[in-house]
């Protein structure tokens, strides 16, 4: 059965690396989206394994924490599991604040630890 992982936020450019490394690596799909309302159409459309949230989104520049709460605030999607994706470890720490569990930076994209933290929610 493969994998689903909703991106949210990213430029085609690091869309492209996340996709290629998911993909590659875990029976996985990614679906591309860019701001929270596509986000929130996609989570209501099917059910998503995991959510890859920019820190901020390519085209509008808002904040991919108020997106984290928004899904988390859902109902429906409450329970998907969320990453933030940055490179700042105080963003990381308001997204698990937010009800997001630990994510990656772009710079660890293709480190084992990044690996293995994605299978937790993608094997």
């Amino acid at each position: 059965m493969s994998r689903r992982v909703l991106d949210v936020g990213n430029c085609s450019a690091d869309h492209a690396s996340i996709s290629s490394m998911i993909e590659s690596r875990f029976d996985a799909s990614v679906t591309q989206v860019h701001d929270a309302d596509e986000a929130m159409q996609a989570l209501a459309d099917g059910q998503f394994d995991l959510v890859l949230i920019n820190r901020l989104m390519d085209r509008s520049g808002a904040s991919g924490l108020d997106i984290i709460k928004r899904i988390k605030s859902d109902a429906n999607s409450a329970s998907t599991p969320v990453m933030m994706i940055t490179n700042y470890e105080e963003h990381q720490q308001l997204a698990t604040e937010a009800g997001a569990v630990l994510g990656f930076g772009k710079q660890a994209l293709n480190l084992p630890a990044t690996i293995t933290l994605l299978a937790e929610y993608l094997d």
